[in-house]
């Protein structure tokens, strides 16, 4: 089999993009200019990025090309998850914690035991699918720990009133927390297989690797990835619910728009 799209294919597959835009204009959801932004974005992205991998992912190109390009995705990562919950007090440094304890922990057990070898092609991707994946889930972290405790402002200080601890009053609250970020992940890996096949195991069997095969890397990926997001999900938490917390046990006020919200 033939794996490689040409231009015309890609051309092609396009057409559905125009039905994307076919349903905003019939249900007049006005969102034809953001699909078409989106579309064009995403292709300019994946060209520049590949033509980049190209050269850090050639067999000549020595490995700390490689950990560089590891450190860009955690640095633009924590800078995603800024964006995204900025309402969360240094964020950005506990983000950044979060990646380096994630990518720590991912890459000591996945090339220290030997599951893949320690290479350009495996270190890269496996960066991207890791960090990544605990970025989204770090994004719902901070937001709901902001969320739920200017929700719930007012049971916190009656807990911290009775003498408990920031800590032990937060801890309902972190425990909602964490089984809401780490859910989203749990379900995908209970469904994979049976309601989707994921795209590494997509893309290998389109490259014409067995499907015992392809099924066996994507199974290793998805235990990978179930890890460091709770791993990471589990940092940004932790340290995220402190941060709203003066050191002698007070909650800190939160952003105007946060507050009101609740």
């Amino acid at each position: 089999m033939d794996q490689d799209v040409s231009w015309v294919g890609l051309i092609a597959s396009t057409l559905l993009v125009v039905v994307a835009i076919g349903v905003s204009v019939w249900r007049r959801l006005g969102l034809e200019r953001d699909i078409a932004i989106a579309t064009v974005r995403a292709a300019g992205q994946l060209l520049a990025v590949g033509s980049a991998l190209a050269l850090v992912l050639a067999p000549d190109a020595p490995l700390w090309w490689s950990w560089v390009w590891v450190l860009g995705i955690v640095a633009f990562a924590g800078a995603t998850v800024r964006s995204r919950a900025p309402a969360l007090p240094g964020v950005l440094g506990i983000s950044m914690l979060a990646n380096a304890v994630t990518a720590v922990v991912a890459f000591g057990l996945v090339f220290g035991m030997g599951v893949f070898p320690l290479e350009s092609r495996t270190l890269v991707p496996i960066a991207g699918m890791v960090i990544g994946n605990a970025m989204k889930a770090q994004v719902v972290s901070a937001q709901r720990t902001v969320e739920t405790v200017a929700q719930g402002r007012l049971e916190l200080e009656a807990r911290l009133a009775l003498g408990q601890p920031s800590s032990v009053a937060a801890r309902p609250i972190t425990r909602s927390v964490l089984r809401t970020a780490l859910s989203p992940q749990i379900e995908t890996t209970k469904a994979v297989g049976l309601v989707f096949l994921p795209g590494a195991m997509t893309g290998l069997i389109l490259a014409g690797v067995d499907p015992i095969d392809a099924v066996m890397v994507q199974a290793a990926l998805m235990y990978i990835i179930l890890g460091a997001v709770a791993t990471s999900t589990a940092v940004i938490t932790l340290v995220g619910i402190r941060r709203l917390f003066t050191r002698d046990h007070r909650l800190v006020p939160l952003p105007r728009s946060v507050a009101g919200a609740s």
